[in-house]
């Protein structure tokens, strides 16, 4: 997409080897991130609100109005849980336990609806084939107030739909019974979305078991230079 893209660990974060300020977006990436484990976005999440430091650095990152992030699976949880940091986000819901109990990897179809997300600008209305990888994928909302205000202000990114394309609350079809299909969450000004299935891991239509004949294959460009 024409972005020079870096690789950050927390360690360099919390050693103070790297300072956001030098960034203008922030990819929270999933894929077991911070740990193999149940609740691992949440422990992420832990370990940069109990370190001044880091504290400091993703507070001053997510309140400038120049800077983006998007979050996703452990990432997603991940920024869920820091949304009182983030402008706008008041109102997103954590990502607990799928209702299933189980760890829910698959293929299902997800649709964009109208939100402000800079991520998702010019696909309203897609309906698309997306992987889930997650044991903690459910969205809980703080109170049906909450879940109201997520509709009306029109802040939710992404859901789970059926075959016919219907918002769907049923399983498999929803892996892990987030309520009203919701899959993905954004702000007001679309600056920072998270949702919890993997883009990443469809780019290509060789990923996908069943492409359409008329999308092609796509490689990423190569990487350019990084701040120092």
């Amino acid at each position: 997409a024409g972005f020079a893209c870096c690789d950050v660990h927390m360690s360099d974060i919390l050693g103070g080897r790297v300072h956001l300020k030098d960034f203008a977006g922030l990819a929270c990436c999933g894929g077991f991130s911070y740990g193999d484990v149940l609740g691992a976005g949440e422990g992420w999440a832990k370990s940069l609100r109990f370190n001044a430091r880091a504290l400091d650095e993703f507070g001053a990152f997510l309140t400038r109005p120049d800077s983006f992030a998007l979050g996703v699976c452990n990432g997603c949880q991940m920024l869920a849980a820091l949304s009182d940091l983030i402008p706008g986000a008041a109102d997103w819901p954590r990502f607990v336990e799928n209702l299933s109990g189980r760890f829910e990897a698959r293929l299902v179809e997800v649709e964009i609806p109208k939100s402000p997300s800079l991520f998702f600008t010019g696909m309203e209305g897609s309906q698309l084939p997306i992987v889930v990888s997650h044991a903690e994928g459910r969205a809980e909302p703080a109170s049906d107030e909450s879940l109201k205000r997520l509709q009306e202000n029109t802040l939710v990114a992404l859901r789970y739909i059926d075959h016919r394309g219907q918002v769907t609350e049923r399983y498999p079809l929803n892996p892990n019974g987030s309520p009203l299909g919701i899959a993905g969450v954004t702000t007001p000004d679309g600056r920072f979305t998270a949702m919890m299935p993997h883009p990443e891991r469809v780019a290509r239509t060789v990923a996908l078991s069943c492409p359409s004949s008329e999308r092609g294959y796509s490689t990423p460009p190569s990487p350019k230079g990084c701040p120092t």
